[in-house]
């Protein structure tokens, strides 16, 4: 494993505490009840999706480092990886903010968009070698 298949893995494995982290906030907001039901929604939804999302990043970057795919593609698709995890998990806790409901569901829709791009190019990657 080297180049951007690297670094991003350890970007990945670095960002999984601060999701952890993140869990144990997310309880003590629950048992404070300080957010409305919809903020508390967007949290917990901001919160399972990064988890996901990174564990997905990891496979994908796996994957990734096993295609013939040059180095410049992969440098894309590490990016569009690492922009699509923080924007679609980002967009829901936009959504705690008032009146950033409509910019958090954009700023969702873009993540899945760089996210989808990133797991067809790699799905590319493993059918044309």
């Amino acid at each position: 494993m080297e180049g951007p298949i690297r670094l991003f893995t350890v970007i990945a494995l670095v960002s999984l505490p601060t999701v952890m982290y993140g869990g144990y906030v997310l309880m003590g907001v629950l048992r404070d009840r300080k957010l409305t039901e919809h903020q508390r929604g967007m949290f917990r939804a901001g919160h399972a999706h990064a988890g996901v999302l990174l564990v997905l990043a990891l496979v994908a970057l796996q994957i990734l480092g096993q295609t013939g795919l040059p180095d410049t593609v992969l440098w894309i698709v590490c990016f569009l990886l690492l922009f699509g995890v923080l924007a679609q998990s980002g967009g829901f806790f936009l959504h705690l903010a008032p009146g950033k409901g409509k910019l958090g569901g954009r700023v969702t829709s873009a993540g899945a968009v760089l996210l989808g791009a990133a797991i067809l190019t790699t799905a590319y990657g493993v059918a044309f070698p």
